[in-house]
């Protein structure tokens, strides 16, 4: 039979989730988890009007409200279109046997970042060998044009 552990009591006073509220503006889109991941436009914020966030779907339907403390609130992520190399030198970590390659990420909004693409030993092979046979056609597609 399984040996029986006493229930942890829960820490008094402590919030076990440190997140700063998420208070949409009027027109951004906000994911809310009371309605199970729901997204929808912010249509009226609280205030003298409104004891709540009015939303509504992107396409239009039914609003709702979500509580003024933006508690169940979420941002909505703004979707990665493609991501360019930077003009870096790539760097191989022999300890973590990982290669590291600086790229940047452009999002669909127009921002961006930069961020490290982590690429194993066998993939680093992989790549070596797919760049090497799209060298090889852009080669060929030159010597066609000439």
């Amino acid at each position: 039979m399984a040996e029986q552990t006493s229930k942890q009591l829960p820490a008094q006073g402590v919030d076990l989730v440190a997140r700063a509220p998420f208070h949409p503006r009027l027109g951004d889109l906000a994911l809310d988890l009371a309605k199970r991941g729901r997204i929808g436009v912010v249509v009226a914020l609280p205030g003298d009007d409104s004891a709540s966030y009015q939303l509504r779907p992107p396409g239009g339907g039914a609003d709702w409200r979500a509580r003024s403390d933006g508690a169940t609130l979420r941002s909505v992520p703004v979707p990665a279109t493609h991501v360019t190399p930077m003009r870096r030198d790539a760097v191989y970590d022999h300890r973590a046997q990982q290669a590291a390659l600086a790229v940047t990420v452009h999002y669909e909004d127009g921002g961006s970042c930069e961020a490290m693409l982590i690429l194993t030993p066998a993939q680093v092979e992989l790549y070596h060998i797919q760049l090497e046979r799209l060298l090889g056609a852009r080669q060929a597609a030159q010597e066609r044009r000439q």
